[in-house]
């Protein structure tokens, strides 16, 4: 519940941050968003809510918090946390079956759901599991899990990282302070979240649904 609270009020959250922290803030919100795609253990963590929130909160000048900082703290931790994700992948192949331990620490149903996506797109699962929860975690993982060329998946862990974050800090920064934005704040996060699972949703449906012709 800690967590569920701490999403839909990021904004309140985040102003406290900034009161207390200053310009720590932007380390702050680096080592969330590197936690949240760099270690598969914790994919929980806000993602596109913490982007948007805080680009809403740089547009307004009395938060003292400059844009173009908190894009550069956020490619910086979304391709760098990928980029770490993908050698905790390629380690738990190599050493799986000597600590049985680790493979406990993760979350097979999700792990299992983004290797599906993989195989279902390819390579550029990189790029779009960056805009859906829990996928954009498991996907890096995955990636160094199946011994994917390094070269190809850095091409597309950057790309992916530029536009998700451009794309959320553009959003924020445009509609974040809209009035009716920042009095339904809290609804805008819930629906961000769904709208970003709704392929999960999606491929699962149909897979129930084949599974059931199957049956039959």
């Amino acid at each position: 519940m800690a967590i569920i609270n701490f999403i839909l009020h990021i904004d309140h959250h985040l102003i406290e941050l900034v009161n207390q922290f200053g310009g720590w803030t932007y380390l702050i919100i680096f080592g969330i968003i590197f936690i949240e795609t760099g270690l598969v253990i914790f994919p929980f963590l806000p993602g596109d809510s913490l982007i948007f929130a805080a680009s809403s909160m740089a547009v307004n000048p009395k938060y003292n918090l400059n844009i173009w900082l908190i894009y550069l703290a956020v490619i910086l931790a979304a391709v760098l946390g990928d980029a770490c994700n993908y050698e905790i992948g390629a380690y738990s192949v190599q050493s799986g079956s000597k600590h049985p331990w680790f493979n406990k620490l993760i979350n097979q149903k999700n792990r299992h759901a983004a290797e599906q996506f993989f195989d279902r797109h390819g390579p550029i699962t990189i790029v779009i599991g960056r805009f859906i929860p829990f996928i954009r975690t498991f996907v890096p993982f995955v990636s160094g899990g199946s011994k994917m060329n390094y070269g190809k998946f850095a091409f597309y862990n950057v790309v992916g990282g530029i536009i998700w974050s451009g794309l959320f800090t553009i959003i924020g920064a445009f509609f974040g302070n809209i009035p009716f934005v920042k009095d339904h704040f809290s609804i805008l996060i819930l629906a961000i979240i769904l709208i970003s699972v709704l392929p999960i949703m999606a491929i699962a449906l149909k897979k129930r649904w084949s599974q059931k012709k199957e049956l039959h």
